[in-house]
């Protein structure tokens, strides 16, 4: 929704609860929320879980959406930030990589195209820890010094837990495209 004057009345509609106005905002952000949280956690099940809480946080708090950024914006940082408080109580463990170690590179780190759908798949095979920074940092844009304050860990962590993650996915994907081959 790029009318800023549009948004604004829509915005005021929702606070004042037309549901023809609400629904039309879930409408517009439902799906691209639903695929950031679908990536965040891994499944369906707790992304549907998340949306849902997040819209629930949306309405009730947009009365104090500001306009400082564009309300897609503003939902899409709620979306992140109950995805990441879910993964919190979920109690994800990140592997801590003291300050002094440099970002771990991988060997032969060539430039290779995937299939999408395979990559996507390989993501969601990826423990929780290496799939939430690869999301915040790679899909989110995120800085590791932001992952590192977001999530309370060292930005060498982040780092590292992000290589990792490149590695891992590189290894799932390799692997399905070998099993492809056998068949």
């Amino acid at each position: 929704m790029k009318n800023t004057s549009v948004q604004t009345d829509l915005v005021r509609l929702c606070i004042r609860g037309d549901r023809r106005s609400q629904q039309q905002l879930y409408q517009l952000y439902s799906k691209a929320m639903f695929n950031i949280c679908l990536r965040m956690m891994g499944n369906r099940m707790d992304a549907e879980d998340v949306l849902q809480v997040s819209f629930i946080d949306i309405f009730k708090n947009l009365k104090k959406y500001r306009g400082e950024a564009s309300v897609g914006s503003w939902i899409k940082r709620i979306v992140i930030n109950n995805c990441l408080n879910q993964i919190r109580k979920n109690k994800i463990i990140f592997e801590d990589i003291p300050d002094s170690a440099s970002e771990i590179t991988v060997e032969n780190d060539e430039k290779v195209q995937y299939d999408i759908a395979a990559v996507h798949k390989a993501i969601q095979q990826l423990p929780d820890g290496y799939r939430t920074i690869l999301n915040l940092y790679l899909l989110e844009g995120y800085s590791h010094d932001e992952i590192s304050e977001i999530l309370d860990i060292s930005t060498s962590t982040s780092k590292s837990q992000f290589s990792r993650a490149k590695a891992k996915l590189r290894e799932l994907i390799k692997s399905r495209d070998h099993l492809k081959m056998e068949l």
